[in-house]
């Protein structure tokens, strides 16, 4: 699979309501014009607005629970019903139990939906690959936010999950935590990665049009080299 970029609008201010929508559009047509896949987690209250702008919308968690008496709950049912491609799961700001992992991603699987499970480390990226989700995705809890990327703070940590995870199957790995810029983006995907995951550079980008560009573009261009490599 080609490298791709996912985008977590948390519930910043800055993402909430026409913000968000605009920063939606802004993925649509980066990803359009760059041919490189973005994925887009708005926050809840516009889900079903994002999908009429976007075709790659993710929602930032699912419950494990079907339909019923679960008040308060984000289920796969209304991801499906408000035309979402799939979800996160078990972010660093919204951990799971293991058994609760497992059931969402039964019921998610059973829906038609994609699943991009976080892990804090090595270990729990190879624990979690078990389940089979399409997307492993790596975030140190002490590096979100920071703007510091993980491919460059810790780039082994990167290498060695890539490694570990396709010794049990072939879930691709993203690279999240402190991804702020072109240069982070080209590292993880030396490293192995098979694309990122970020948030607030994003969001509260003074241009989040020419930064979410330029990410892309690095992409490409690192695939060319690959290629030419070969």
């Amino acid at each position: 699979m080609k490298p791709l970029i996912a985008l977590n609008l948390k519930t910043y201010k800055e993402s909430l309501g026409k913000k968000g929508l605009e920063l939606t559009q802004i993925a649509a047509e980066v990803s359009l014009l760059s041919g490189v896949r973005i994925i887009v987690a708005p926050q809840h209250v516009d889900l079903r607005e994002a999908t009429q702008l976007h075709s790659d919308i993710y929602t930032q968690h699912c419950d494990p629970h079907l339909e019923g008496a679960h008040t308060g709950a984000m289920t796969a049912d209304q991801i499906k019903s408000a035309g979402g491609r799939g979800t996160l799961l078990n972010h660093s700001e919204h951990r799971m139990e293991e058994q609760a992992i497992a059931q969402a991603v039964t019921i998610l699987k059973d829906a038609g939906l994609e699943i991009m499970l976080c892990a804090k480390n090595t270990e729990e990226a190879v624990n979690l690959a078990k389940y089979e989700p399409d997307f492993i995705a790596i975030e140190p809890p002490e590096l979100i936010g920071s703007g510091i990327s993980v491919s460059t703070a810790k780039p082994e940590l990167v290498s060695a999950t890539v490694e570990a995870v396709a010794k049990v199957n072939k879930t691709p790995v993203l690279c999240g935590a402190g991804v702020s810029n072109a240069q982070d983006v080209k590292r993880a995907i030396e490293l192995g990665a098979k694309g990122v995951l970020l948030a607030s550079a994003f969001v509260k980008s003074p241009d989040p049009k020419k930064l979410l560009s330029e990410m892309a573009e690095a992409i490409v261009l690192t695939e060319i080299e690959s290629k030419n490599q070969k």
